[in-house]
C-alpha cells in the first residue's frame, strides 16, 4: 500500500498557524473563522479576496512557517495509520525544510518515503498534476488524501482513489473526519475491493 498524502491542514493541524500568518500578512483584524474558509479552498483564492498581492508569498511563508513551530501538529491516531502503509510520500506547498522539522519534532520522519515540495523543486502548484506525475514515475500510487479539493483534483486526473479529510464538500471515493476510522473505514475496504476477483 502506498499513499500520497497533503501535508497542510491534511498531516498536520496548521490552520491555525497558516490563519495566523494571513492575519499578520494583512495587518488588518480580520475574522479568523472567515479568513479558514477562503485557505480551505486554496491561498491564492484568499489572497484575492482581501486584496492581497501575489508579491507577498514569500513573506507569507515565512509568517506561518514561524507560526507553526507554535501553533501546528500532527493530527490525533495518525501515526498508526502511517505505520500500516508501506509507502507514505508527501507532496506540499511547503518548503521542504520546514515540513521535515515538523515531522522530526513529533518523530514521524521515519515513516515517509520521500516529501516533495512542489515549487521547490519546480512544479507548477496543486492543482496541476506535474508533481503528482513525478511520483508516478518512481511509484505505484494506492490513494491520495487530502483536505481541499486542489489535492485531490490531479489524483482524479490520474485515476487514482480519493481521500477527504475533514471536508465533505469534495468529491472524493472516501471521506474520513478522524484517522482513528481510517483503517477500519478506508484502508480495510479498499484492501478488499483490491483483492475480490474482478466481475465477469
Amino acid at each position: 500500500m502506498n499513499i500520497l498524502w497533503d501535508f497542510d491542514g491534511t498531516l498536520f493541524d496548521t490552520y491555525p498557524a497558516l490563519v495566523e500568518g494571513f492575519v499578520s500578512l494583512s495587518q488588518q483584524d480580520l475574522d479568523r473563522s472567515e479568513v479558514l474558509k477562503w485557505l480551505k479552498i486554496d491561498s491564492k483564492t484568499a489572497f484575492k479576496h482581501y486584496g492581497i498581492s501575489e508579491d507577498q508569498r514569500e513573506e507569507y511563508k515565512r509568517l506561518y512557517n514561524e507560526n507553526s513551530k507554535l501553533y501546528s501538529k500532527p493530527f490525533d491516531h495518525l501515526e498508526k495509520v502511517l505505520a500500516e502503509v508501506e509507502n507514505n510520500i508527501i507532496v506540499t506547498h511547503r518548503d521542504k525544510e520546514s515540513t521535515t522539522r515538523l515531522l522530526e519534532k513529533y518523530n514521524l520522519l521515519k515513516y515517509f518515503t520521500e516529501i516533495v515540495s512542489v515549487e521547490e523543486q519546480g512544479f507548477s502548484r496543486k492543482p496541476h498534476s506535474a508533481s503528482y506525475e513525478f511520483i508516478l514515475e518512481r511509484y505505484h500510487i494506492d490513494m491520495v488524501v487530502g483536505d481541499r479539493d486542489l489535492d485531490l483534483v490531479p489524483a482524479r486526473k490520474l485515476k487514482i482513489t480519493t481521500v477527504a479529510f475533514q471536508n465533505p464538500n469534495i468529491e472524493a471515493d472516501y471521506y474520513i473526519d478522524s484517522y482513528e476510522k481510517f483503517i477500519p473505514l478506508v484502508l480495510k475496504p479498499f484492501q478488499e475491493k483490491m483483492q475480490s476477483p474482478v466481475d465477469r
